[in-house]
């Protein structure tokens, strides 16, 4: 990453928030509290309100996300009033972002590449029951951290598929310090950079990861407060990791409640009755959903 193309603080606004969904589905009220939780602390921030929310389409995935949901989910956010700025950055166009930190990344010495296979892993966590266990299952045990250059350079010429990992343990070493983030929610969080194994940061058919995109995406576009859900406060580990072998800035974050069912269930966007679209088709206004996510105050675009 080129330091000179990462906004200078100083030329930031209060607070620049945003938006991130992925086009995989129709947006649910859940998103519409982030989206709405986003908005609103951009909204009042600084003297004269001057805060900017951005939308970010991430769309790596192409397997899964689909032009019919992207366009689903730009009209279910105009419906709820909300407005951003543009253009919208598009993750699939920026690859070349990506690419850019992963090869610093390499170049450092903190990438090998991992041919285990999904069977693999799953014979591999069978084997183990004991085997340590992060927010996304079980850990990866570093099959192939172990391989000599050599062997790695066999299977590649021999054309077997392969991931991209980050050594955690050699980038700790280069960190030679602790870190942590400050969460609006719960405070200080001492980052475990262990906590979440080497995780998968490019593979061939997804040329980068959640975790490497986001970080560069919210550096390039001056983000200075992350809002997302709960369930993502896990990542901020790996994120904070990321940042600092990139040399890229701290946001703050808010990792807000998730909104959940009456029987405690979070909602997802395969239930077809809780999505903005089915709402709306059965007649809720902005005010039902303001009602039903919790917003209690005024708002001038939700009425």
């Amino acid at each position: 990453m080129t330091p000179a193309s990462i906004p200078n603080s100083d030329d930031l606004p209060s607070i620049v928030t945003r938006f991130a969904p992925s086009p995989t589905g129709l947006l649910h009220i859940g998103h519409a509290y982030s989206a709405l939780f986003a908005e609103d602390a951009a909204r009042k921030s600084g003297r004269k309100a001057d805060g900017r929310f951005l939308l970010r389409i991430e769309d790596i995935d192409a397997g899964r996300c689909r032009p019919e949901f992207e366009a689903a989910l730009y009209e279910d956010l105009q419906w709820l009033g909300l407005r951003w700025e543009t253009p919208v950055r598009r993750q699939s166009d920026h690859m070349a972002d990506y690419a850019a930190a992963l090869e610093t990344l390499r170049r450092d010495g903190l990438l090998y590449p991992c041919f285990c296979t999904r069977k693999d892993l799953q014979r591999e966590a069978t084997a183990s029951a004991s085997a340590p266990h992060g927010p996304d299952g079980p850990v990866y045990p570093g099959i192939c951290r172990t391989l000599t250059a050599r062997e790695r350079e066999t299977r590649i010429d021999g054309g077997a598929g392969y991931a991209l990992r980050l050594d955690m343990a050699k980038a700790a070493q280069t960190l030679k310090r602790s870190l942590s983030f400050f969460d609006q929610a719960c405070g200080r969080v001492v980052v475990d950079p262990y906590g979440c194994g080497d995780v998968v940061l490019a593979r061939k058919d997804i040329r980068t990861s959640y975790h490497l995109a986001v970080v560069v995406d919210d550096a390039l576009q001056g983000v200075t407060l992350v809002t997302r859900g709960a369930d993502l406060l896990h990542a901020t580990h790996v994120h904070r990791v990321l940042q600092t072998l990139l040399k890229l800035p701290e946001p703050a974050y808010h990792h807000h409640a998730l909104l959940r069912d009456s029987n405690g269930k979070r909602f997802a966007k395969r239930e077809a009755g809780v999505t903005l679209a089915g709402l709306r088709k059965d007649g809720a206004t902005r005010a039902d959903i303001a009602k039903m996510i919790g917003i209690t105050e005024a708002r001038s675009s939700v009425s």
